[in-house]
């Protein structure tokens, strides 16, 4: 089943920022829906970056409940929290430190003694937070996952043959080594843990994804292609990445 099909959302728009305005209005359309402790799992690189600075912007941040949102990670490049290349500290610098209270933010401990080792506390963070080891499909950890589409069809650090693809119980894996700058190891969440949501997001923009997107498209055996919610999965993306009119 390829993202244009029945169970998918496909959108096209006019160029990056139409993307990043658009999934803001979905972020705040989930919150909204879960009145109790709503979940948000951010992604890396840089296809989040406007979004993340029209969430800190004064207009959508007053129309944000901060004090209910907890804010968790997709992956995580194994580098200390304060690096660049961190994709936390990318998400604190821009709108999460002025925005969230310090308890609602879960970042990925990287300084953890090994990528495994920080899987395996994250797992446990995470399970903690949804109560139970056991993934329900009718009850999501995420009310919104995040997802970037990277040149050689990766998402999140799930890429192309890696075992991480196959696997079916841990919720969150080490990665030795990435197939993409920048070459360190990674962390992150497997296929099922981030299908356990109301909404996977992703973003794409730019002419230089429209190969790989394309290839997705058609249903080519990537992790692109693989990973989807158990509720709604949504493609947001531009013009350039399509090579349609929005």
């Amino acid at each position: 089943m390829t993202p244009s099909e029945a169970d998918h959302r496909f959108q096209v728009l006019p160029d990056a920022q139409a993307v990043a305005s658009e999934a803001a209005e979905h972020l705040i359309a989930r919150v909204a829906e879960n009145q109790m402790r709503p979940a948000i799992c951010l992604t890396g690189g840089s296809s989040p970056k406007a979004l993340y600075a029209l969430l800190g912007s004064p207009d959508y941040r007053s129309r944000i409940a901060w004090d209910r949102i907890h804010w968790f990670i997709g992956d995580e490049r194994f580098v200390s929290a304060d690096d660049p290349r961190n994709n936390m500290a990318m998400a604190r610098e821009i709108f999460l430190n002025r925005c969230a209270p310090p308890d609602n933010i879960h970042p990925i401990p990287t300084d953890a003694r090994d990528p495994d080792t920080a899987a395996r506390l994250y797992e446990r963070e995470l399970q903690a937070f949804y109560g139970t080891r056991d993934l329900n499909a009718g009850r999501p950890l995420f009310d919104l996952v995040l997802m970037g589409l990277g040149p050689d069809g990766h998402t999140v650090s799930l890429f192309p043959g890696d075992a991480a693809l196959a696997e079916t119980e841990r919720w969150v894996v080490g990665v030795d080594r990435a197939h993409v700058e920048p070459f360190v190891p990674r962390v992150t969440l497997t296929l099922p843990a981030l299908a356990c949501s109301r909404e996977m997001l992703f973003l794409v923009s730019g002419e230089a994804k429209r190969d790989i997107l394309s290839k997705v498209m058609a249903g080519a055996d990537l992790p692109g292609t693989r990973a989807r919610s158990n509720g709604v999965t949504t493609w947001l993306t531009d013009a350039a990445a399509t090579g349609q009119t929005a």
